[in-house]
C-alpha cells in the first residue's frame, strides 16, 4: 500500500508563490480543495480560479514525486488550449510530472494513445495513419463521388461514420453528425446495396488507417470489452487522476472515464472530477447534464473575475442554480451592467456604440487597465454566419453575429491543418508565431492535401504525412528534396512580407513540378483543380493583404476582437459584449422565441433560471458563459421591439439601457 501524502501549509505557500500575485494567497475555500487527495468533485463558479487551483496542487505533487508505489498521474482536460495552458504555466517547475509514468492531454489524446491505437495496432499490426474528423470526411466523400452506385446527397453523406465495423462490433451503425442541425438520417437496411458499400468504404478506411475521433472511442470500448484486464493496467498506472473542465465531456467520453476509474474500481485509483455544470457548452450543447455527482461535492463560490453587479446578473442565468446561489463577485468595479438597444437601422452601429462606451468608462477611471498589457475587450455571439444559406442570410427576422459586423470571417477563429482551398493555407496561419514554421507547415499540408486528393501513396500503399514525405525525397532523390524545402522557404518569406497573392500564384505554378516527384506526366483531377483554383475563403479583396482585420476593429488606443462565445469560454475580459443571435424558432406569430432576450425574459428580470424547455436550456447555457467573461463591464445587445416586448418592465437600478440611434 502506498504511503499517504500530506500537504501542508508550507506546501500551499510554495504554490502560491508561484501561481500568484504578490501578497495574495488561497483562501479556505481553495486550500480545503488543494490539501484534498480523495475521490471528490470539484464544483466551482465562473472566474472562481478552479484550475489555478489545480495547478497548485499539481505542482505541490511535483516535489512529491516519486510516488511510493511507482504509480503516476494523470491530468486531462477537454481542449487542446486548456492543456496549453496547463503546460504553459508549470512545465518549468514540473519536470517529472511531464515525463512517464505520467501523462498530461486532452481525453481524446489519452484514448488514442493507451487503447484505440494499441488495439488498432494489435488487430492490424501497424498504426494508425492519422486521426482526424475533416480528413476522414473528406475521404469519405472521395470514395463516394467515385461510387455511381450510391446516391446520397452531399448532406446525407457529411460525417457519415461507422461508429463499428467488422473487427470492432459484431453490428454496423451508421451515424450522421451535422453541425448546426438537430436532425438525423434514418439507419440504412444491411440488406442494401448502399449500406455494402458505404460498409466497404469505411472498412477500407480503416484498413488504411484513416481513423474520425469516434472510431477511436469505438476501439477503446472493445479493446476494453474484451480485455477487462486492460482497465486494471491503466488503474495501476494512474494512482491521481484529475479532470479538469469535465461539464465539457460528452456522453461517450464521460462513460469512458467511469468505466475505466470508477466502475469495479479495486485498485485506490484517486480520481477528481473538476469544472461547473453550468459552463457544458461544448458537449454537444446538450441540454442536461451527463456529469452525476459523487458523494462528496466540493465548491469553490467566490469569483475573482466578476464585480458584484456582474456575479448578481449571472447567476440568474444558471441552468443548475444549486451551484451558484452564493457565487461572490470579487472585483471592486461597480459598473452596471448595460443593455444596448438597436433598431434594424442601427444594428451596425452597436460595436462602434460599445467601443465609444469602453473609451468614456477608461477615460472616467471607472474601468481600469493595467499599465503593462492593453485591456482585453472582446465581442462575442453564439451564432456567427449563414454558410451558403442566401435565405437564411437575407431574412432581417434572423441575426447573427455577421449582421451586426458584415466582414466577420469565421474561418479567421481557428487554425486547422485542413482547408476546403488552397488560398485558406496561405491565407490562415497562426499569425502568433514569431518563425516561419507556422507558414512552412500550412504549405506542407497543403501539398500533403493535394497528392491525397491525387491518389498518391508511398511504397507501402499508405497516404503520405509530412515527415515520411521529406524522409521519401531526401531517400530516393535528394535534388527534388533540396529543391522542395527551397521553394517552400521562399513562399513563405513573401506570406511573411504580406506578398500573400504572388506567393499563391508561385505555389499554384510549382504544383505539377512537386507532383512530377511522385508521378511523370501526371494530370490533375478536376477535384484537385477545383481545390487549388476554386477561392472559398470569403475573404473580403480589400482585405487581401491582412484579413485578420476582419474580426477586429481598432479605435483610438483599443483593440476589440469580435468572435463566437464558444471561442473566448475559459478566457477573462476586462469588458464584454454579448449580441444576441438567432437560434430556432419554438412557437409561432407574436409569441415566437428564437433569441435570448425572448427565451430567457425572466432571468433579465431578476428570476433564477427555471424552464424545461431543451432551445431555453442550450440558450441559459450560452448566455451565463459569454455574461462570464466580464471582469468590469457587460454590455448586452437587444433589438429594441424584443426588449419592449419582453423586458421593459425591467429593473433599471440593477441594469443601464442605452439607445443606439
Amino acid at each position: 500500500m502506498s504511503q499517504a501524502i500530506e500537504i501542508t501549509d508550507e506546501d500551499i505557500r510554495y504554490a502560491e508563490n508561484i501561481l500568484l500575485p504578490q501578497g495574495k494567497t488561497f483562501d479556505d475555500e481553495r486550500r480545503n480543495f488543494i490539501r484534498n487527495l480523495s475521490t471528490i468533485d470539484l464544483q466551482a463558479v465562473p472566474g472562481s480560479g478552479k484550475t489555478t487551483a489545480l495547478l497548485a496542487k499539481l505542482l505541490i505533487l511535483e516535489t512529491k514525486l516519486p510516488l511510493s508505489d511507482g504509480s503516476g498521474i494523470l491530468v486531462l482536460s477537454h481542449t487542446n488550449a486548456a492543456m496549453d495552458e496547463i503546460k504553459e504555466r508549470i512545465h518549468q517547475y514540473c519536470p517529472k510530472l511531464f515525463r512517464y509514468p505520467h501523462f498530461i492531454g486532452t481525453i481524446q489524446s489519452f484514448v488514442n494513445e493507451f487503447l484505440a491505437i494499441p488495439y488498432y495496432l494489435f488487430k492490424l499490426k501497424k498504426k494508425p495513419l492519422r486521426i482526424d474528423n475533416e480528413i476522414y470526411a473528406e475521404q469519405i466523400e472521395f470514395a463516394l463521388s467515385y461510387n455511381t452506385k450510391i446516391a446520397l446527397s452531399k448532406r446525407g453523406i457529411n460525417y457519415i461514420d461507422i461508429l463499428s465495423n467488422s473487427f470492432i462490433s459484431n453490428k454496423e451503425i451508421f451515424q450522421h453528425f451535422w453541425s448546426n442541425n438537430e436532425v438525423t438520417i434514418p439507419n440504412i437496411g444491411s440488406h442494401t446495396n448502399t449500406y455494402k458499400e458505404l460498409a466497404t468504404i469505411k472498412i477500407n478506411l480503416l484498413k488504411t488507417g484513416i481513423l474520425s475521433f469516434g472510431d477511436c472511442y469505438a476501439l477503446a470500448q472493445k479493446y476494453l470489452n474484451n480485455y477487462p484486464i486492460i482497465h486494471k493496467i491503466i488503474n495501476k498506472r494512474f494512482k491521481y487522476v484529475f479532470i479538469d473542465e469535465m461539464q465539457d465531456m460528452d456522453t461517450h467520453q464521460y462513460e469512458l472515464v467511469e468505466k475505466i476509474f470508477t466502475e469495479n474500481n479495486d485498485t485506490n485509483t484517486i480520481i477528481q472530477r473538476i469544472g461547473d455544470k453550468n459552463q457544458s457548452i461544448y458537449n454537444s450543447i446538450k441540454a442536461e447534464s451527463i456529469w452525476q455527482d459523487r458523494d462528496n461535492v466540493l465548491h469553490l463560490s467566490n469569483s475573482q473575475r466578476l464585480s458584484k453587479p456582474i456575479a448578481n446578473i449571472v447567476k440568474n442565468f444558471a441552468l443548475y442554480p444549486e451551484y451558484c446561489t452564493d457565487i461572490q463577485g470579487m472585483s471592486e468595479c461597480q459598473l452596471k451592467p448595460h443593455i444596448l438597444l438597436f433598431s434594424d437601422s442601427s444594428i451596425q452601429s452597436v460595436i462602434s456604440h460599445f467601443s465609444e462606451l469602453v473609451q468614456q468608462h477608461i477615460n472616467s477611471g471607472e474601468l481600469n487597465t493595467h499599465q503593462d498589457k492593453p485591456p482585453q475587450i472582446k465581442v462575442i455571439s453564439w451564432n456567427t454566419d449563414w454558410k451558403d444559406d442566401e435565405k437564411s442570410r437575407n431574412n432581417p427576422k434572423k441575426v447573427r453575429l455577421e449582421d451586426y459586423h458584415p466582414i466577420f470571417k469565421k474561418n479567421e477563429q481557428k487554425i486547422k491543418e485542413e482547408y476546403k482551398c488552397l488560398k485558406s493555407y496561405i491565407y490562415f496561419y497562426d499569425k502568433k508565431s514569431t518563425t516561419l514554421s507556422a507558414i512552412r507547415k500550412n504549405i506542407f499540408h497543403a501539398l500533403i492535401k493535394i497528392i491525397r486528393i491525387e491518389k498518391i501513396a508511398n511504397n507501402e500503399n499508405r497516404l503520405y504525412t509530412i515527415k515520411n514525405l521529406l524522409s521519401y525525397l531526401k531517400e530516393n532523390s535528394p535534388e527534388n528534396h533540396e529543391n522542395l524545402n527551397l521553394k517552400i522557404y521562399q513562399f513563405s518569406l513573401k506570406i511573411i512580407k504580406n506578398e500573400k497573392d504572388q506567393a499563391l500564384s508561385d505555389l499554384k505554378a510549382y504544383i505539377p513540378t512537386f507532383i512530377s516527384y511522385f508521378k511523370e506526366n501526371h494530370r490533375l483531377s478536376s477535384k484537385c483543380s477545383d481545390f487549388i483554383n476554386t477561392d472559398k475563403t470569403s475573404i473580403n479583396p480589400n482585405h487581401q493583404n491582412n484579413p485578420s482585420t476582419s474580426n477586429m476593429i481598432e479605435e483610438n488606443t483599443l483593440k476589440i476582437d469580435i468572435t463566437s462565445v464558444h471561442s473566448v469560454k475559459g478566457q477573462t475580459h476586462d469588458a464584454t459584449l454579448y449580441l444576441e443571435s438567432y437560434y430556432y424558432e419554438d412557437g409561432k406569430g407574436n409569441n415566437a422565441k428564437s433569441y435570448e432576450s425572448q427565451r430567457l425574459a425572466n432571468q433579465f428580470l431578476g428570476n433564477s433560471f427555471n424552464l424545461t424547455t431543451e432551445r431555453a436550456k442550450q440558450s441559459t447555457k450560452m448566455a451565463y458563459v459569454g455574461f462570464s467573461r466580464a471582469t468590469q463591464l457587460l454590455c448586452i445587445a437587444i433589438h429594441k421591439d424584443r426588449f419592449e416586448q419582453y423586458l421593459n418592465t425591467i429593473d433599471r437600478n440593477i441594469w443601464e439601457v442605452k439607445n443606439i440611434e
